[in-house]
Parts: structure tokens; C-alpha cells; sequence
């Protein structure tokens, strides 16, 4: 399978490295010089992956992000936030935009590919097609949806995994590893505050009392 790529920076010099590097290894790519122009490009290609820049003109990658992950066509693609700025406060921004990495430049050309193809493999592990239903709450994997009381609720691709590896087994307590490992996977270098901030989002949507914390250990969806 060719995996389509979308790379967005608006150094010239970025686009043209990255870009000659992945396409050596196959991918597709096309190329984006802001976030206005990666929502348009986004629009046209339905890229698999997304790597793009936070510091643009026009539209930064935060705005960006946010607004490809209201269009349901693209529900499933990654995105991960490839920019020099390494400060926590801006991954944790990455983060509750809807990101699903972020990786720091500047980055070898084989750590890249390494990070990219960890991203990948993603799209090609099998989960468990169901629906569950719990407290008002549909989750349904099958048409990456999420419903309370009947009203869709909008999750970011990584919220709307870690839910669903919540509700894999009702009661169930997951720890962080577990968490970490299945919705990031082993080879995914994220920040401690990751499950944090996705936990937090969650709740917001679906109710306080929805995820339970299990001091020391990790979270369960409350019974």
C-alpha cells in the first residue's frame, strides 16, 4: 500500500528534505506552506498522515489541526506536530488539538522515517469492529463514533481510541503502561502528561464520573 503524506512547514528547505526523503522510501507526498493551505490540501488528498509545522503565517498548525479534525472524512488520519518549538506548553497544545504525536526538529532522516512508519503501523492494526454501550455513552468503533444520550460527541482520534481501549472491558482497571503502549504504541516517544490531558478532555465530553482514576495504578470506565 502506498501511504499518502502531507507535509506542511513553511520553510522551503523543510518541505524539500522531508519530503525527498519519504518519497525515496514510496510514500506520496504532497506539500502544504501554511494551515490554510493544509486544510485545502487535506480537503483534496485524505492523506494517511499529516506532519506538519506549529509557527506559520497565516494559520498556525494548532488552528489547523482543530479544524481538520472537525471533518469526519478525516476522522482517521494522524497528525503529528514536526516544529522546533520543544517547550511543554506547546505539546500539551499539540495534544489537546487533536494530535496524535509530536517529534522535534531538527530530525535525522532516519529517525524520521522510524517515527513515520511507528505512525503507520497504526492504521494497520486490527481492532475489534463493536459497538458498547454504558451510562448513556455509545462507542462505535465501527463508524468512529461516539454518542451521549443519543447526541454525537466529538473525540479526537486518540481520545476516541483511548476510550475505546476503556471500554474493551467494562470495570476493567488499565494502567498507564497499558494505556500508553496500546493507544501510543512502544515506539512513540510522548510526555508523561499525555493520558492526562486525554482523560481530562474525555471527561469534559462525557461526565466527570464517566472514567474512574484508580490512584497509583491507572483508569476504568465506572460501572
Amino acid at each position: 500500500m502506498s501511504y499518502r503524506i502531507l507535509l506542511v512547514d513553511d520553510e522551503p528547505d523543510i518541505l524539500e528534505i522531508v519530503g525527498y526523503n519519504l518519497k525515496k522510501e514510496g510514500f506520496e507526498i504532497t506539500t502544504a506552506e501554511d494551515g490554510l493551505q493544509a486544510i485545502a490540501q487535506a480537503k483534496k488528498h485524505n492523506p494517511h498522515l499529516i506532519i506538519m509545522d506549529v509557527m506559520m503565517p497565516n494559520m498556525d498548525g494548532i488552528e489547523a489541526c482543530e479544524k481538520i479534525r472537525e471533518i469526519p472524512a478525516l476522522s482517521k488520519t494522524i497528525i503529528t506536530f514536526l516544529t522546533a518549538r520543544a517547550e511543554d506548553y506547546s505539546q500539551i497544545a499539540g495534544l489537546e488539538a487533536g494530535a496524535d504525536d509530536y517529534i522535534t526538529k531538527p530530525v535525522k532522516p532516519k529517525i524520521l522515517l522510524s517515527k513515520v512508519n511507528a505512525l503507520l503501523r497504526r492504521l494497520d492494526d486490527s481492532s475489534s469492529k463493536n459497538k458498547v454501550a454504558i451510562k448513556g455513552i455509545v462507542i462505535d468503533a465501527d463508524k468512529y463514533k461516539v454518542l451521549k444520550d443519543g447526541v454525537e460527541i466529538k473525540c479526537a482520534k486518540k481520545e476516541f481510541e483511548l476510550l475505546q481501549l476503556l471500554s474493551s472491558v467494562i470495570g476493567k482497571v488499565f494502567t498507564r503502561d497499558e494505556i500508553m503502549n496500546t493507544v501510543w504504541g512502544t515506539d512513540v516517544f510522548i510526555g508523561d502528561r499525555t493520558i492526562d490531558v486525554h482523560i481530562r478532555k474525555l471527561r469534559e465530553k462525557l461526565g466527570n464520573d464517566f472514567i474512574e482514576t484508580i490512584k497509583g495504578v491507572g483508569y476504568r470506565l465506572s460501572e
